[in-house]
């Protein structure tokens, strides 16, 4: 059989997106990938929709010669919505709602350039008390930078679905196009 003859037996992969109530096991760790480089553009753009027109972040002048670091700082925001963001294919990307962010701790400044990483650990998992169809999972997540310092740390509580009960993935097109 030729490498171009698609007659034989083809196998369909569904990227997972987020998880159901069971696969989450107090301890397991998710290491998000890719990382992300945080540009001058994504800070000043992130700042501008957030209104936040603080000169630390969006004027070099001001950060050379007016703050502590020399240099413009990313808005922590920024940078907790990227490790948040990196999370959700692995933790929240099929949840039924966020909860709650427990705690936001920012432990080290990040800078334009800087590329961040994240890894979320599964800290606690109950069953619902009011609805038998889902559970809530808490987790903690921590970003790095590329020197390895904890840039950011948050915990969260994630209402997810039980299996059984979870919404069939579905598409707006037929699941023949290959046919």
């Amino acid at each position: 059989m030729s490498r171009t003859d698609y007659t034989h037996c083809m196998t369909t992969f569904e990227r997972p997106f987020g998880r159901c109530f069971e696969d989450f096991v107090i301890g397991d760790v998710y290491r998000h990938w890719p990382g992300k480089t945080i540009t001058e553009s994504d800070d000043h753009l992130f700042c501008m929709v957030t209104m936040n027109h603080h000169p630390l972040h969006t004027n070099t002048w001001f950060a050379e010669h007016e703050t502590v670091h020399g240099k413009n700082v990313v808005v922590g925001n920024l940078v907790y919505s990227i490790a948040l963001g990196m999370s959700v294919p692995d933790v929240s990307g099929s949840a039924i709602a966020n909860l709650e962010v427990e705690s936001l701790v920012h432990r080290y400044p990040t800078f334009h350039g800087d590329t961040i990483y994240a890894e979320t650990r599964v800290i606690d998992a109950v069953e619902s008390a009011s609805k038998n169809d889902r559970g809530i999972v808490t987790v903690e997540t921590k970003a790095f930078n590329q020197r390895s310092e904890e840039v950011c740390y948050f915990r969260r509580k994630v209402m997810v679905w039980k299996r059984a009960a979870a919404p069939e993935r579905r598409r707006p097109y037929a699941d023949d196009v290959w046919s």
